[in-house]
């Protein structure tokens, strides 16, 4: 039997067990009890529109805070760590290794209950306030070593040619390197935004007001509310609605990237 012939047949027995998988699927599932459970049409009427008014809309600011925060702090990050002074350099690695390896769950607790009892600090906002705060803290270790990566991306020869013109250190960083490195790292910020949306769910561990709740929380005390899931399942479809194209714009900005190389 030829390489080709055999190449079809395993193919074709492939989909033929993923077509039999679905077929079966369909034929055991309880569609009755699923649309009663999941997808109750009365309870997604009540949902609305506060799942967009309440629940997106917090995401979304509670996303674009967070981002912006951990965006302006990345920036002093990336700039200290690739600083000639060593004491900038240790601080900016100890904060972006810090924050880097802990979960950000642990980071959103300790900001959210451990850090006000132990400083009697109340923090701006009240518990959702810290926890965005966290997220700022969170985000901005990881942008910073994009950035990092993004300014080192940047060909030398940039820097050496503006400062042969007579443009400072710092005016060569913020006029001609950022601005260059900011373009190369556009898509891994895009995706960090991305991440940073489905990272403000974990919000709900702090506690919110009915009117700042994400859509986590959202959905969580609608199920509780009307003991059914189909708050879950108007939650995953806001966040992918949010999301896919997101993550559409990061596949084509990477692939016109590559084009440009």
């Amino acid at each position: 039997m030829k390489k080709s012939t055999r190449r079809r047949l395993v193919r074709g027995l492939l989909y033929a067990v993923l077509v039999g998988a679905v077929v079966l699927l369909a034929l055991i599932a309880d569609w009755e009890a699923i649309r009663q459970n999941f997808l109750s049409g009365e309870v997604m009427g009540e949902l609305w529109p506060e799942v967009l008014t309440v629940g997106v809309k917090n995401t979304v600011i509670y996303t674009v805070i967070a981002f912006a925060g951990g965006l302006a702090l990345a920036i002093v990050l990336a700039l200290m760590k690739l600083s000639p002074i060593a004491p900038y350099r240790w601080i900016a690695t100890a904060w972006i290794e810090f924050f880097r390896g802990l979960p950000a769950l642990v980071v959103i607790l300790a900001f959210g209950f451990a850090v006000p009892i132990a400083f009697s600090w109340r923090p701006p906002g009240g518990s959702v306030g810290a926890g965005v705060l966290a997220l700022v803290i969170v985000s901005s270790a990881y942008i910073a070593e994009t950035l990092r990566a993004g300014i080192q991306a940047v060909p030398k020869g940039q820097f050496e040619a503006a400062r042969s013109l007579g443009m400072t250190s710092g005016r060569t960083t913020f006029s001609i390197v950022l601005p260059q490195a900011f373009r190369i790292v556009i898509p891994p910020l895009t995706n960090e935004f991305v991440l940073l949306i489905k990272d403000t769910s974990l919000l709900f561990v702090i506690g919110a007001a009915i009117d700042e709740r994400e859509l986590t929380t959202f959905s969580r005390d609608a199920l509780t509310q009307y003991a059914n899931s189909t708050p879950l399942i108007v939650a995953a479809a806001a966040y992918l609605i949010i999301t896919l194209p997101l993550t559409r714009l990061v596949a084509r900005l990477e692939r016109r990237q590559q084009k440009a190389r």
